[in-house]
């Protein structure tokens, strides 16, 4: 019953090629990884009462380290705009120059290409895979043991990498707890799946950007293209380039090195990833048999349906000033709220039960939380003082109120009480007023205003 409604999978075999792309991929993989792996092992010295690792996310601490920047969780603004900033800067990239962040740059591309080249390396390329996958003997056996085994110790070595970014990398080897062990093997095992089995099905079921890429293309996006006026009608290579209808053999190289399986010569399709090796493999061929190169090619469909100068990819059109403009906008702002962002925060949050206290002389009390946010990294003190109304009195309890410690990276809670004589509170006949806190140390001053409630 499932099988009308779900086609089974069908296992690739990608065949691997030479070329500049391929090439490309390559040093794009290493960079990547080197990024990846390394990244956490950066050494920024904070001082003394912060850790040193320059990118980190300290989930006990509560707090994110990218070098100089430090992301407290009251600032969760951050995390929505470097979302917002990626967001848009793939849309620019995708308009333009279409999936490269597919074909290059994203995860999974980058890990199946390792495991592929792995599984190259023990069982041989594209045909050699396939017969062996036919036959079953110990030469099967220790091949596929020796593949799977090495994909085991990328994905092993891709999870230590990861809970790095949440640990400190330099000592974690030493303080592998249960807990830690299980993040490992979480992220081991999303790898070996994904990369090791899953493989295109991510890119063409499981990624929601394979179906909406298409609302960012236009006919001048740089896509992966099939040159049909100089290519069809196909034949059979005999030698005999005159004899040849149309330039394309139908060798299906392009086809049988394309890692989700497509045949890019019945033009783009939604599970096309942009990566060019198909480009490299009818280059080979063309090179070969001694015709020109860029039968496929990166091409816009403008120039495709007409080859002119003008009609060529070029970066600089409309939509790109558009996105370039959201871009520089939204990161101006990124950048000036780090640049001035305050080292000190204060709260003041009124007690609710009970909402005020009369007292014998007639006189109200109100009761506040006042948190004080420390976020420097050394320890400070803190006056506080009310400034309005200048009746008003304040006690902290066991604290002085011009003595109010709080250690580097905390905040601290302090319980408050003010009071109002009931002659001020006779001339305000709502019940409420302001009451307007200023809290400083020798290098802030911060004010805050609260509610106070009388009747």
């Amino acid at each position: 019953m499932l099988g009308e409604y779900f086609a089974a999978r069908k296992r690739l075999y990608p065949q691997s090629v030479k070329g500049r792309f391929r090439k490309l991929k390559w040093i794009l993989n290493t960079i990547f990884l080197s990024v990846y792996l390394l990244s956490p092992a950066i050494r920024f010295d904070r001082g003394v009462s912060a850790p040193n690792q320059a990118i980190l996310i300290d989930l006990p601490g509560s707090k994110a380290y990218f070098f100089w920047i430090e992301i407290w969780p009251q600032e969760v603004y951050y995390l929505a705009g470097i979302l917002l900033i990626a967001a848009i800067t793939l849309f620019f990239v995708t308009s333009l120059f279409g999936r490269i962040w597919c074909g290059y740059a994203c995860f999974q591309t980058v890990w199946t290409d390792i495991f592929i080249a792995l599984e190259k390396l023990f069982q041989g390329d594209r045909n050699a895979r396939i017969i062996l996958d036919r036959k079953n003997n110990f030469k099967k056996f220790w091949r596929k043991a020796a593949t799977h085994f090495s994909w085991i110790i990328v994905s092993l070595i891709t999870g230590y990498g990861f809970v790095c970014y949440f640990n400190d990398a330099i000592s974690l080897h030493k303080n592998l707890t249960i807990n830690i062990w299980g993040w490992i093997l979480g992220i081991a095992g999303s790898t070996y799946i994904m990369a090791g089995f899953a493989r295109e099905q991510v890119c063409t079921y499981m990624c929601p950007y394979s179906r909406f890429q298409s609302a960012m293309f236009d006919k001048n996006t740089l896509i992966i293209s099939y040159d049909q006026k100089r290519g069809e009608p196909r034949g059979k290579w005999d030698g005999d380039v005159a004899k040849t209808q149309g330039h394309c053999i139908d060798c299906k190289q392009c086809v049988v090195v394309c890692p989700t399986g497509i045949d890019i010569r019945n033009g783009l399709q939604m599970e096309c990833i942009a990566c060019g090796l198909c480009i490299d493999a009818c280059d080979n061929v063309m090179e070969k048999i001694g015709l020109p190169k860029g039968l496929i090619r990166y091409d816009t469909m403008a120039h495709m349906l007409d080859p002119k100068p003008e009609k060529k990819f070029k970066i600089l059109k409309p939509r790109s000033f558009y996105y370039a403009a959201i871009l520089t906008l939204i990161c101006g702002v990124m950048i000036r709220s780090l640049l001035y962002k305050p080292t000190l925060e204060i709260s003041a949050i009124p007690d609710r039960n009970p909402i005020f206290v009369r007292l014998s002389d007639g006189s109200i009390r109100n009761g506040y939380s006042i948190k004080i946010a420390n976020k420097t990294h050394e320890k400070k003190t803190f006056v506080l003082k009310i400034l309005q109304p200048p009746e008003a009195s304040a006690k902290v309890v066991n604290a002085d109120l011009s003595n109010l410690a709080v250690d580097s990276g905390e905040v601290g809670n302090f319980k408050v009480f003010v009071t109002l004589p009931q002659d001020f509170l006779a001339l305000n006949e709502e019940g409420r007023g302001l009451i307007e806190f200023t809290i400083a140390d020798d290098e802030e001053e911060k004010k805050i205003q609260a509610v106070f409630i009388s009747k």
